[in-house]
């Protein structure tokens, strides 16, 4: 993907969406304590874009502010977080994994390592499952799956007008 790409992406369910035009600046990997538990994970990948650049295409975020300075952008209805916001500054972070392509942006940094867990180094040494997915169970999740798709849609559940 080009620097100057519109990137769109959204929540799991779908009820949020956003496009992102231009180069997302300074794309991290943050391991702070309160991305950890916004994320629900060991760490957030955010990238920044000018808030001019930036546009809700479906729906509205629900926020709430983690710190006097920070503001998070999250789906109200099935808890997606999408946003990292400092109020009036002129840029706004968005989660990199929720993103339509998340490989199309490589980080470039980390911040806040000092809370990084201690093991990540030994991750590549972990044993892989043997065996992947059966084709009946790939079929099985694909034909029960109620997640949005890596794309913008013209309503979403498929069949509703937005």
């Amino acid at each position: 993907m080009t620097a100057d790409a519109d990137r769109n992406g959204g929540c799991q369910c779908g009820a949020v969406r956003y496009r992102a035009e231009g180069e997302l600046g300074y794309p991290h990997l943050c391991h702070c304590r309160m991305c950890q538990k916004a994320a629900g994970n060991y760490f957030m990948p955010l990238g920044g874009v000018k808030h001019s650049n930036f546009t809700l295409t479906r729906g509205a975020a629900k926020w709430f502010h983690s710190s006097d300075l920070v503001r998070r952008g999250f789906c109200g209805d099935c808890g997606t977080p999408l946003f990292y916001d400092i109020p009036g500054t002129d840029f706004i972070n968005i989660t990199l994994g929720s993103l339509d392509d998340p490989d199309a942006v490589k980080p470039v940094m980390q911040s806040n390592t000092g809370r990084k867990m201690s093991w990540f180094h030994a991750l590549d040494g972990l044993p892989l499952e043997p065996e992947p997915e059966t084709p009946d169970r790939e079929d099985a999740i694909a034909a029960s799956n109620h997640q949005h798709p890596d794309h913008d849609t013209k309503s979403w559940p498929l069949g509703e007008s937005s």
